[in-house]
């Protein structure tokens, strides 16, 4: 399935597909010599936005929590990367022990727990399911809608507090699906004899998003000059704010001074191309996930008549915690959309490898706002198992294959900007 473009692609964006499309042996071997310098994430995902002039993603979760958004085709894949990423760090791997999120009402974000139990079951392995809830003492079965059943178990560390298990369960790998973003739980800190999945420092007690960008800014360069482009077609500019207080009387003017540099360079730009949509920029959270905190501006004054309600929504985060840092991003627009309502895409990966993908689709939202908002559903994305094989004879904009490969290829970019922000950010570099 292809979606809809508004307007058909066409300038830049064509460009850019022919050239990706030629250089393909080429991207697939960089990337393959990129990986023998640098670690990929355990699983990412990553929001992306098609405007028809510019590919570039906005978004980069270490912790994805849609899995079971993703088509049932596309689990062999998902099976095989999985094994290919649990035989890194542990080859004789037996047990794997699951830490999801604490909100047990999302019967959504638990069918997505579900899904990767299947997945990994699948790859042979026992997987059981831990909480970072204190308040469960005994084991907890939650029913899910489709009649399936998920059990959650309170943890213990062994006797000599190096190791984290459940009873009679003592696994080599624990699975984070929790973005730790009310902090790092001491239960899971000094695990010295067990992997924990993604690293500690990748929660959003550490994590920041100026921190990935300043990563992909230096990917995206390299990339653009093997194939080619201006690297702004793959890369949304960006700013860091740090320290806004809104209850300041001058709080608003630091974040106003910064949107009107961005949207002054944006402008430029959009000149050069000759692009006539109205230049936006979307000023959100440094850390943390879930849409929250997540404003669209097209003009500076809009800082500046801030709400009081808006001004709340800008300063609170996921599990309450107040915002003072913030980034500034460059908005891009996107023109896809399925049965009328504007879509993004949003590309799954585990270890190295893309193992699906689906559309964030928001019928009450415009093309140039947040889609990561209540009111959201998700349609998967038809990337076939001939995703990796690119029609190297269609023309530039015709067929579901290309698309996808585009996808995959930006999509993994922003895998190896989240590898290169994590080597940055480990507090044991020596360990890495």
């Amino acid at each position: 399935m292809v979606p809809h473009l508004v307007t058909a692609l066409n300038g830049p964006l064509l460009d850019l597909e022919k050239k990706i499309l030629a250089a393909t042996p080429a991207i697939e071997r960089w990337f393959r010599m990129e990986w023998q310098e640098h670690t990929p994430p355990f699983y990412c995902s990553v929001d992306l936005r098609n405007s028809g002039y510019k590919l570039a993603p906005v978004d980069t979760n270490l912790f994805p929590g849609g899995f079971s958004n993703l088509s049932p085709e596309m689990l062999p894949l998902a099976i095989q990367a999985a094994m290919a990423a649990i035989e890194k760090y542990c080859p004789d791997a037996k047990n794997l022990l699951l830490l999801p999120e604490l909100n047990t009402r999302n019967t959504f974000y638990l069918q997505n727990v579900a899904r990767l139990m299947q997945i990994f079951r699948q790859t042979g392995l026992h997987v059981r399911l831990g909480t970072l809830d204190e308040s469960v003492k005994e084991a907890q079965t939650i029913e899910l809608p489709d009649g399936s059943t998920i059990t959650l178990e309170p943890m213990e560390r062994s006797a000599n507090g190096r190791r984290l298990g459940l009873k009679n369960f003592d696994p080599c790998t624990i699975l984070l699906n929790n973005d730790l973003s009310s902090g790092t739980p001491s239960i899971l800190e000094n695990l010295n004899e067990q992997n924990v999945l993604p690293p500690l420092h990748a929660g959003w007690t550490v994590r920041r998003k100026s921190n990935h960008f300043m990563a992909y800014d230096e990917v995206v360069k390299k990339f653009s000059k093997l194939v080619d482009v201006d690297p702004w077609m793959l890369n949304p500019f960006f700013a860091k704010v740090d320290q806004v207080d809104f209850d300041a009387a001058d709080g608003d003017d630091k974040l106003a001074a910064a949107v009107s540099s961005l949207l002054a360079k944006i402008r430029k730009k959009y000149k050069e191309y000759g692009i006539t949509e109205k230049p936006f920029v979307i000023v959100k959270a440094d850390a943390g996930t879930d849409g929250m905190g997540v404003m669209s501006v097209t003009d500076v004054s809009q800082i500046k008549e801030l709400s009081r309600k808006q001004r709340e929504k800008l300063s609170l985060g996921k599990a309450g915690g107040e915002i003072h840092d913030l980034i500034i991003q460059e908005g891009v627009h996107t023109f896809e959309h399925i049965n009328d309502a504007v879509a993004e895409p949003v590309v799954y990966m585990i270890d190295r490898y893309v193992v699906g993908g689906f559309y964030r689709v928001h019928a009450e939202r415009g093309i140039n706002e947040n889609l990561n908002a209540p009111g959201a559903h998700f349609v998967p994305l038809a990337f076939a198992q001939q995703h990796a094989l690119p029609d190297m004879l269609a023309k530039p904009g015709t067929t579901a294959p290309n698309r996808f490969y585009m996808y995959g290829v930006v999509a993994r970019l922003g895998l190896l900007a989240a590898s290169l922000e994590m080597e940055k950010t480990d507090p044991n570099p020596e360990e890495y």
